[in-house]
């Protein structure tokens, strides 16, 4: 081998060497300057904070605040129960959000001793064997058979209707019923020991439920049936059966 020939091959060598060491001195600089250090999670009722963490940032470059918003950017959680997407939220290099997006559960039936969580329109979404706290369990209702992401096969589907209206009521008077159940047209919530008998005017359950948390906090410790069935603008108060 001639020495111009060695020369070049010493000289593209030379290069090599710098580029990779260049290559290494950038990646280690943004591993360290977007190394993550302060994590915020936003929107998580089902998980826990550090069940989310788990999730988000396990395995290579979890820690990297630059990947992970990357990653994250349109991501949809296709595998995870409960939730419909996650995103990450770059703050700074050291800090990131979490922004976790469930999916709207209406409520959930008990079947074959599983927790079934359906959406507003019915379709049974999750199955699982943990109850999540604030979504009510709806009874009452008549099916023979339940299937993942097919619509709860009830008799009359206006139902759901009515559950996304109670629902939706309950949370804009931060009111949380354990159950409700539907029975022949009409509707009663239960709060522990405290049964709530609303009927069947479907015109007045707002004006009645916004009333509900007076009436509740009287009723703590009592068990019996507070009888809201018929509503009145005059009327002040209504009738509370105990039972023994």
């Amino acid at each position: 081998m001639n020495k111009k020939r060695r020369r070049k091959i010493i000289i593209i060598l030379f290069v090599i060497l710098i580029l990779v060491a260049a290559a290494l001195w950038a990646g280690n600089h943004l591993l360290s300057k977007y190394h993550v250090e302060t994590v915020y999670v936003d929107g998580n009722i089902h998980y826990t904070e550090d069940e989310i963490k788990e999730m988000i940032m396990g395995g290579v470059l979890g820690d990297n605040s630059l990947y992970l918003s990357h990653k994250y950017k349109n991501w949809e959680a296709k595998d995870i129960p409960f939730i419909d997407a996650i995103t990450v939220e770059t703050l700074s290099p050291t800090d990131i959000k979490i922004t976790v997006y469930e999916k709207a559960l209406a409520g959930y039936v008990k079947y074959l001793d599983a927790f079934m969580y359906f959406d507003k329109d019915g379709y049974l979404v999750e199955n699982s064997s943990v109850r999540t706290a604030g979504i009510p369990q709806i009874t009452g209702l008549s099916f023979s058979y339940a299937v993942l992401g097919k619509p709860l096969p009830v008799e009359d589907e206006r139902v759901f209707g009515d559950i996304l209206t109670i629902t939706k009521l309950l949370k804009k008077y931060e009111i949380s019923a354990d159950k409700i159940h539907f029975e022949n047209g009409e509707v009663t919530l239960l709060f522990g020991t405290v049964k709530v008998a609303l009927g069947n005017e479907r015109s007045k359950l707002e004006d009645k439920i916004m009333n509900l948390p007076f009436f509740l906090k009287n009723l703590e410790g009592k068990t019996g049936v507070l009888h809201m069935e018929t509503y009145s603008e005059t009327k002040k108060n209504y009738l509370f059966k105990p039972t023994e």
